[in-house]
């Protein structure tokens, strides 16, 4: 049983990738987030980027986790970047689940080349405790993959397995 959960909510695929990517090398428990809101296509993005700056949120599937969420040593948690803010289902979930969380960190995928610095402080607000580590990625950028080990590094170390 792993003791650092990584939950996500991927639109395009990007962040699915990324949270995949960082699961497998920190022997994480992986799990998407579901709102069950037909998101593809155009008419899929607009209406994404729309919640995302109304804030709406919508009820999600059920998420199951091994253990309860105050017993994980991390909880890692990834969004998209729509609208310069986190992803409706994240936030949703956030809004729902946050004050249960008390050592967070954040994974952010986003298209254009601004960092989004502030989507953490975002999301800080539903969470118990602010955020240990963040990153953010530009999936197909020159430093994506610089950015992704440097960010499993220090959660390594973090954890005592570097």
């Amino acid at each position: 049983m792993s003791d650092v959960l990584c939950v996500y909510y991927s639109r395009s695929g990007n962040t699915k990738a990324a949270m995949e990517e960082v699961a497998r090398a920190l022997d994480a428990e992986l799990v998407a987030l579901d709102d069950g809101v037909d998101r593809s296509g155009l008419r899929g993005y607009l209406r994404s980027g729309r919640d995302a700056m109304r804030k709406a949120t919508r009820a999600l599937a059920p998420v199951e986790t091994e253990k309860a969420l105050s017993d994980y040593r991390l909880i890692i948690i990834g969004t998209p970047v729509w609208a310069g803010r986190c992803a409706s289902p994240v936030r949703g979930y956030l809004k729902r689940r946050g004050l249960e969380m008390n050592r967070v960190a954040y994974l952010l995928t986003r298209r254009s080349a601004t960092r989004y610095e502030s989507v953490y402080h975002q999301m800080d607000m539903y969470t118990a405790q602010p955020h240990l580590f963040e990153v953010s990625l530009q999936p197909g950028s020159e430093g994506y993959d610089f950015w992704k080990e440097q960010f499993i590094g220090d959660v390594k170390r973090y954890l005592g397995r570097a």
